[in-house]
């Protein structure tokens, strides 16, 4: 679990920035994103070769 601790006289929009940078490089919301709904596995095969796809053409 994500922890961000309130530093004294540090205002928490701040903190508030740095626990979203945190969430996001430990790649929860993508994880979160990813179980919200179920999705076959003939699904998640088309998706993984659709950005396979994407990412060869770059």
């Amino acid at each position: 679990m994500s922890k961000v601790e309130l530093g004294p006289n540090e205002p928490l929009e701040k903190a508030l920035k740095r626990f979203k940078k945190k969430i996001e490089r430990e790649g929860i919301l993508k994880v979160l994103k990813a179980r919200k709904h179920y999705e076959k596995p003939s699904e998640i095969k088309r998706r993984k070769a659709r950005s396979s796809r994407n990412r060869r053409k770059f």
